[in-house]
């Protein structure tokens, strides 16, 4: 018998949808963020869904996404470091907007372990040992 998790803080998967879409409209008009998505995203209805199942399969352990976050954001290849300050702040803008306190401090949180994690798969990429910077 299977016992399914219970999510890591009071959310439904609307409320999932939303914050992401409100999110991606967010992006499409920030001026260092939109042209990064822009060479890689041409459906963004599918994009925000497959990202919808990546927070549902963290939030709410549905187990209905399938990817790989680092993957995608090293294959990139026009993702920097730098960028996941930004990305996070306009995330957070988002949840406090959209969600109630207690839920916007909880997937912020959230949000910003997994940047660290994305972010140092990126830095690790593009440094050398003693953090000296690939130049090619």
């Amino acid at each position: 018998m299977s016992i399914a998790l219970p999510p890591r803080f009071d959310i439904t998967r609307p409320d999932i949808e939303r914050v992401v879409a409100a999110f991606y409209a967010a992006v499409r008009d920030h001026p260092g963020l939109g042209p990064v998505f822009a060479v890689h995203v041409t459906d963004w209805p599918a994009h925000e869904a497959k990202v919808a199942d990546f927070w549902a399969n963290s939030i709410l352990h549905e187990r209905c996404y399938d990817g790989s976050p680092m993957e995608a954001h090293v294959n990139a290849r026009n993702v920097q470091p730098g960028m996941f300050s930004t990305w996070l702040a306009l995330f957070d803008g988002v949840l406090a907007r959209e969600l109630r306190p207690e839920q916007a401090a909880a997937w912020s949180a959230l949000a910003h372990r997994i940047g660290r994690s994305l972010r140092a798969g990126v830095v690790d990429r593009s440094t050398h040992p003693g953090g000296v910077p690939k130049l090619r």
